[in-house]
């Protein structure tokens, strides 16, 4: 028998999921006070006000003397051992990454770096051009890049000041685990790091914010009364709403934290700890690799915004590849995986939805089938694009109109077509589910024919919306009650002929 209901956390909430586990456990609290009042004998909201019961970190650091370490894994601009280091320092690393991972699959060099969005305007949209530097990796159209960014230099030094750390010593990170109540450390072997590298490459100090538990450890080691008694109500319920407003709402970094607490000085451990992972990020691929040899290319919204108190926060990914020189040799290590979108057969005829950079995956697309309509016959492909403005944010535009025209595969000679939402451009908003009702004759056309369903972009409203347009399709066109298209659409779904990918 449950003594209290099951509760359930969102970890998306603004405040994470301690928003649901606070008055979660406050009731457990007093309800096991109800139970037997000597389970709490100083009250269920009796707080312990000499905070000692910290526990031990979950890592060790061992440090090394230079001598102890092998030349062979002395740094050097080899590629090899740049590989080798990236996969030394993510597999010491705490934070949870992918243990096949942790060794980039190849590393690329940036050829183009070309703006897609008028300068001035209120987006920043880039095409990003790469070359294979190392082995080349085989992919198809659907897939998706990851990219570890790299991070402000003068950050990470900041960051190593700041902590009182040695830059030059070399460590090796340990794992200590529980096992039969005793602690002890992994004696895995592990080849030395660099301090500075192994928190370059593995320890977000500029970009990610601290969760709450950061802001409790925080607390044990303040010297100053002042800055301990402000930790401590930000660790605290009551201080929940107000811990939101200064760090989560203002996104705060854990350098800028803990510059503003300067009687902290946390051991690196707790610091290895709890400092968010440098995690790599995800982009679909708008290239065909039939189209480009040797090449992947990137469709990239460069991320920037102005906080609550006019603080400016920009994306460490986006915009480290957008202050990328192509005639600079920057090596960006990257790993391929399968996207949702899967790539189609040329006899499988098309509808795609891609407003903005959902358009990304759609290039390489019609890229393929273009290639593909060279040595036999294709089948058709119909395209729905969308943007705030034509002047201002029409992505590949001379692309897109170049293979609606002269026969090309969005052509309606071949049975395709092109069609785009400027939302931006009159009185009446218009998006892409605008577009595809006034089209509806010809969409449920394609989807007699067997044609798959593709969707790509924000995953705000969106993919709700095409859908439900969907939906008015079908039962308009096909004469169905508004259940049996639901329906229908659903069948579609599971027979593999309805994608969807969305970000947020």
């Amino acid at each position: 028998m449950a003594i209290i209901e099951k509760g359930l956390g969102d970890d998306q909430h603004p405040s994470g999921y301690e928003a649901a586990l606070d008055p979660w456990m406050s009731s457990l609290w007093s309800m096991l006070n109800q139970i037997n009042h000597k389970f709490f004998p100083q009250g269920p909201d009796f707080v312990i006000p000499d905070m000692k019961l910290i526990d031990q970190p979950k890592v060790q650091i061992t440090y090394h003397c230079n001598d102890e370490v092998d030349p062979q894994f002395l740094p050097n601009s080899d590629l090899k051992w740049i590989e080798m280091q990236i996969e030394r320092a993510r597999s010491m690393s705490p934070g949870k990454f992918n243990p096949n991972k942790n060794r980039p699959h190849c590393f690329l060099k940036m050829i183009k770096n070309q703006p897609l969005t008028r300068a001035g305007c209120e987006k920043d949209v880039r095409h990003f051009e790469f070359e294979f530097v190392s082995s080349a990796i085989e992919y198809e159209v659907g897939d998706i890049l990851e990219v570890l960014p790299s991070q402000n230099p003068a950050a990470i030094d900041a960051f190593i000041e700041r902590c009182n750390l040695d830059p030059d010593a070399f460590i090796t990170v340990h794992t200590r685990e529980i096992d039969n109540h005793l602690l002890h450390t992994c004696t895995t072997v592990k080849v030395p790091i660099k301090l500075k590298a192994f928190v370059a490459l593995t320890m977000d100090v500029a970009s990610a914010s601290p969760r709450r538990y950061f802001f409790e450890v925080m607390s044990y080691f303040a010297t100053a009364p002042h800055e301990k008694e402000r930790l401590q109500y930000f660790a605290s319920a009551e201080g929940r709403d107000d811990l939101y407003q200064y760090n989560q709402k203002e996104r705060r970094t854990i350098l800028e934290v803990l510059e503003d607490f300067p009687s902290v000085q946390i051991p690196f451990e707790w610091l290895v700890q709890l400092v968010p992972p440098l995690k790599t990020r995800a982009f679909s691929i708008s290239s065909s690799p039939s189209a480009h040899p040797n090449q992947v290319h990137l469709t990239v919204n460069v991320v920037s915004w102005t906080t609550p108190f006019k603080r400016k926060r920009s994306g460490l990914c986006s915009m480290w590849l957008a202050h990328l020189d192509p005639e600079q040799s920057t090596h960006v290590p990257a790993w391929f995986q399968k996207g949702t979108l899967y790539p189609p057969p040329p006899s499988l005829p098309l509808i795609l939805i891609g407003p903005g950079t959902g358009c990304a995956p759609f290039r390489g697309f019609v890229e393929e089938r273009a290639i593909q309509s060279e040595s036999g016959a294709t089948a058709p492909v119909i395209f729905f694009f969308g943007c705030w403005n034509e002047n201002n944010d029409f992505l590949y535009r001379d692309f897109w109109l170049s293979h609606s025209q002269n026969d090309g595969v969005l052509s309606k000679a071949k049975g395709g077509g092109f069609f785009v939402a400027f939302s931006r451009d009159q009185p009446q908003k218009v998006y892409v589910q605008h577009k595809m009702r006034e089209n509806s004759r010809r969409i449920w056309n394609l989807l007699s024919e067997g044609a798959a369903i593709y969707v790509a972009g924000s995953s705000t409203k969106m993919p709700s919306d095409v859908l439900s347009a969907f939906e008015d399709i079908v039962s308009k066109e096909g004469g169905l009650p508004k259940e049996s298209a639901v329906r229908w659409l659903r069948a579609l779904e599971k027979a593999g002929k309805y994608h969807v990918e969305a970000w947020s």
